[in-house]
């Protein structure tokens, strides 16, 4: 009776590793990027737009009007590169952020002001100024101006993402 109670139990922590195994194994769908709602940086939390297609990258925030203080957008790419932008169609100046696939800040570039003048002299594209770092990014968030200083942020620094 008491090498059946053992073996049942012996059988019992078996089937709940082999579970706990299976449910370790399997991808965390939850922490996918599409999944991203916050970006959490210095205890200030920011609602964010994705931008996870190359249409979605391409428009980032071209065409719209502001962003208010909390609120942001999030370029998630497929592959860590070295990934530049530029203020074409812009209507108001950003802090643009890079991090790594760590989630840490390698490059911000601050107070980007908005293209107009090349575009109203009938400058192609190709003349426009560029943003990025030398390193490669994972990401890029941009934010309201002002938002790096006012919030110390630097080289350095990591970033949570919420789901």
């Amino acid at each position: 009776m008491k090498e059946r109670k053992i073996l049942s139990n012996f059988a019992l922590l078996a089937v709940i590793f082999i579970v706990g195994l299976f449910l370790i194994n399997q991808p965390a769908k939850n922490l996918a990027p599409e999944n991203i709602k916050y970006v959490k940086i210095w205890g200030q939390i920011i609602k964010v737009d994705l931008a996870l297609t190359k249409d979605a990258q391409a428009q980032g925030l071209s065409g719209r009007n502001g962003l208010k203080e909390k609120e942001g957008m999030l370029f998630v790419f497929d592959n860590s590169d070295i990934h530049s932008f530029w203020m074409k169609d812009m209507n108001f100046p950003i802090d643009i952020i890079w991090l790594d696939e760590a989630k840490k800040v390698i490059y911000i570039k601050k107070d980007a002001q908005p293209v107009s003048l090349g575009l109203q002299r009938g400058e192609p594209d190709l003349y426009l100024e560029t943003y990025g770092p030398r390193a490669a990014s994972k990401y890029v968030l941009e934010v309201v101006s002002g938002f790096s200083d006012k919030n110390n942020l630097k080289e350095g620094d990591r970033v949570e993402f919420m789901y």
